[in-house]
């Protein structure tokens, strides 16, 4: 077993109990297997929570979405806000309009709104670059909005710029620091954060938070650099070529630390 997904110079100590910094898995998850085998208290509590903007606000930005034939959508929540939107406003989205889907699921999801029809509905596998067959062949014809949160997403705005594609950015939703102030006078031996914006809903409940003897887990460079900039420790790093999930880390930890 390698240790890559251990940081250096990490003190091993007993663990019991983990907070997760997500929501709690509503099927079979591997954080229950891990409780279940090792003996743990494993909690759930998402530190971010999203936000819809009322109409009144989303008319400050003054974006009209039935000029635009055609919609990006790259999650639920900018299903869920821009069907919303339109209600609230009194928007009559056309039987026409386009729909250019990140993945299947949001594909799927669609149809709580609309007659799905595959002519008019596209999706890709995984990232932006996956549609490019369909923004190639109805970019010139289309205009597209694409809603989005208030933290944006580079990877998909960047992309329609260099495509040379026409599209309107339309926040219509925020992602906001959750209410953990129930949780002053918990304290759990690890901490799992999976976001930037978990670190900072973490200062935003808590100003003077102090590591101490709690072990610290991370997902992802972005959420490293967080945490790393608060000068704090991290302890337990995912993903790695050798651990790719964060259960998984978790019990590598654990059988080290456990023993």
């Amino acid at each position: 077993m390698t240790a890559d997904s251990i940081a250096q110079g990490v003190s091993l100590k007993m663990v019991k109990s983990i907070l997760i910094s997500q929501p709690k898995p509503v099927q079979k998850s591997p954080y229950y297997d891990l409780e279940q085998k090792y003996g743990l208290q494993i909690d759930f509590r998402s530190f971010i929570q999203v936000e819809g903007l009322s109409a009144k606000e989303f008319r400050k930005q003054k974006v009209y979405p039935e000029e635009y034939s055609s919609v990006i959508l790259n999650s639920k929540n900018s299903v869920d806000h821009f069907f919303r939107l339109c209600e609230e406003m009194r928007i009559k989205v056309s039987q026409e309009t386009k729909y250019f889907c990140l993945t299947e699921n949001i594909a799927n999801y669609l149809q709580k709104f609309i007659l799905f029809r595959k002519r008019k509905v596209f999706n890709g596998t995984k990232v932006i670059q996956d549609l490019a067959p369909y923004f190639n062949k109805h970019k010139d014809k289309e205009t597209f909005l694409f809603p989005c949160s208030n933290i944006g997403s580079p990877e998909i705005t960047n992309y329609l710029k260099e495509a040379n594609i026409n599209y309107q950015e339309a926040v219509m939703y925020r992602t906001v620091s959750s209410d953990l102030s129930d949780l002053s006078d918990i304290t759990y031996d690890v901490l799992v954060f999976f976001s930037a914006l978990d670190i900072k809903s973490l200062y935003e409940n808590f100003p003077d938070f102090k590591q101490n003897d709690t072990r610290i887990a991370v997902f992802g460079n972005t959420t490293n650099k967080a945490v790393l900039e608060r000068g704090l420790n991290v302890d337990i790093l995912a993903p790695t070529p050798e651990i790719p999930s964060m259960p998984m880390a978790l019990e590598k930890y654990i059988l080290m630390s456990n023993k």
